[in-house]
């Protein structure tokens, strides 16, 4: 079976870079600070809008987020936030903007205590994938309780933006948990892909 003719999420309709957004990266473990960093702006400036959205100006936020480099972003000084402020490019909001860089900051010192950032995220799932089994999109949780631990424990360590919802969001982007839909053609990929 081809993968265009493949069943996949419903979800990710509309255009070809959701597509293959889906196709390629939604549920893939991430086990790099990085790109962990990454989705956490991404996630963060999503709120109270839709993902696709974001992934519209990903190639923006790329470009205006030094490459999502945490430790350039947490150096921005606010004369570079007024000119964010200015970059249609990217979500024009200066909250989340100055979250970004706060949250940068608040990233490197989870990294330091916890050795990556990938060790402490991963400990809240217990370093597994955690392997759903939906076979209706509506069946799909917006939080979960292990959402609502980790979001709480950002929210203690001071970081912005990062709400449950925000949180299991993140969480489903990196792969902590696969909520492919069963009958989905990546469902089973991702699966195997926990077998790391």
């Amino acid at each position: 079976m081809h993968t265009h003719d493949a069943f996949r999420c419903p979800w990710c309709r509309g255009f070809e870079a959701y597509v293959q957004y889906h196709d390629k990266e939604w549920g893939v473990p991430v086990w790099e600070d990085g790109k962990q960093f990454e989705f956490l702006v991404l996630e963060s400036a999503q709120a109270g809008l839709s993902w696709s959205t974001i992934l519209k100006k990903r190639e923006g936020y790329r470009d205006a987020f030094a490459n999502f480099d945490y430790k350039i972003v947490a150096e921005f000084p606010e004369g570079y936030v007024l000119e964010l402020l200015q970059n249609p490019a990217i979500i024009r909001n200066g909250a989340k903007i100055r979250s970004a860089i706060h949250n940068a900051r608040l990233f490197m010192d989870v990294q330091a205590k916890h050795g990556s950032f990938v060790n402490y995220i991963w400990d809240f799932v217990g370093g597994q994938p955690i392997q759903n089994s939906w076979s209706e999109l509506s069946q799909v949780p917006a939080t979960t309780p292990v959402s609502d631990r980790l979001a709480k424990d950002l929210k203690q360590k001071g970081f912005k933006f990062l709400g449950s919802t925000v949180i299991y969001a993140h969480m489903q982007a990196t792969g902590l948990v696969n909520d492919h839909l069963v009958g989905c053609f990546r469902h089973e990929q991702v699966r195997q892909l926990a077998q790391k």
